[in-house]
């Protein structure tokens, strides 16, 4: 006779109420460390404010980041510890001060996503509709801080951004080096669309995949990806290149994930204000510069960094808008201005230049996913 099977026991009740109660009692621990935390910021925003010192610092909450995800032992992941950490240091610093950060918006664009990165989200993020728009709120002090693409891996420069710089007077900060992975967002079947929205970059970021796999799909241009979502939400047969973030406010499934051509593809950001960043010992200068137009005067400006032994890391030379033309050439070389090899080469430059500006000093940052 075949014997019954006993039915499987519950979970060891006692034991669960036992180790639910040790999370519980964790919880309140680390509630507690957390508001110790943020009265301390608060302590530390009234020192500086009384100093005439910034509250931000970039550089002293990357540092924050890197000192906690060389500590961690698991099992969390360095991309767990790090958001829980960002959004700890934004709150933080909320109690010290409330910051206003422009991005060109809407929400859940890669500028958006930037910001969110640099900032957290216990900031006012403001979302504008240009990048003009940004460059105006940080200028007229509407906001505290501003986020703009500086260039793309893929396809090298923004140049709305250039532009504003030569336009309006503000500084570079900060830096984000954002990893972009594009995503095919939609409803239904992948067989079934017919249209693909995004913005220009996104759509020539993603023109072979879409050659491959939508060959018959109209690529239609917009002003955001985000926008992009919105009209693949509402519109049947339309689909957007948008991130994941826009995929899941919008209520789009992933009809492909990570269709980029190029693997690794970044954009960076320039964070801009009123000031430079603080020096750090690894930093980067941002210059703006015209030479004479005349043989050899690049050359000449470029030997002067040469000299001094300055490693370039980005340039860009940028047409001026006037009947006589000429460029200004962007230059981003290793150091902090305030470095005595980097202000002895500004000073040289800037007697070979027709005009020289220097957009900032900030510290280097390791791209983000």
């Amino acid at each position: 006779m075949a014997t019954e099977k006993k039915p499987k026991k519950p979970a060891d009740r006692p034991l669960l109420a036992g180790l639910r109660g040790q999370i519980d009692r964790l919880d309140r621990e680390l509630l507690k460390l957390m508001n110790e935390r943020a009265r301390i910021a608060h302590d530390i925003g009234q020192l500086k404010n009384q100093h005439g010192m910034q509250c931000y610092s970039p550089t002293r909450e990357e540092e924050v980041l890197a000192r906690v995800t060389r500590a961690n032992e698991g099992p969390l992941e360095e991309r767990c510890i790090r958001a829980v950490f960002r959004e700890l240091i934004s709150g933080s610093r909320s109690v010290e001060t409330a910051l206003r950060v422009a991005y060109l918006g809407p929400e859940y664009t890669y500028s958006h996503l930037a910001a969110i990165h640099r900032f957290g989200q216990s900031v006012e993020l403001v979302p504008v509709g240009t990048i003009g728009a940004v460059f105006e709120e940080v200028r007229r002090q509407q906001v505290n801080f501003g986020i703009v693409p500086l260039e793309n891996s893929t396809d090298g420069r923004v140049a709305d951004t250039l532009e504003m710089f030569i336009r309006v007077p503000v500084r570079i900060c900060g830096e984000v080096q954002l990893r972009i992975r594009h995503n095919l967002l939609g409803h239904g079947s992948r067989s079934k669309v017919e249209e693909v929205y995004s913005k220009p970059q996104a759509l020539s970021q993603c023109r072979n995949w879409l050659a491959r796999h939508l060959p018959t799909a109209r690529a239609i241009e917009v002003t955001s990806t985000a926008t992009a979502a919105q009209i693949a939400r509402d519109k049947p047969g339309a689909a957007a290149i948008a991130s994941i973030q826009a995929g899941v406010t919008y209520g789009l499934d992933v009809l492909a994930s990570e269709i980029e051509d190029v693997a690794g593809n970044t954009t960076r950001f320039a964070v801009i204000g009123g000031e430079t960043g603080a020096k750090t010992g690894s930093d980067k200068c941002a210059l703006m510069f015209e030479v004479p137009h005349k043989p050899g005067g690049l050359a000449d400006a470029i030997m002067v960094l040469k000299r001094a032994k300055l490693n370039m890391t980005w340039i860009e030379s940028f047409p001026i808008a006037r009947p006589e033309g000429g460029y200004l050439f962007f230059v981003e070389l290793e150091g902090h201005e305030t470095d005595t090899r980097v202000k002895k080469a500004i000073r040289v430059l800037s007697g070979k230049s027709v005009r020289l500006e220097v957009l900032g000093s900030y510290a280097k940052m390791q791209p983000v996913a």
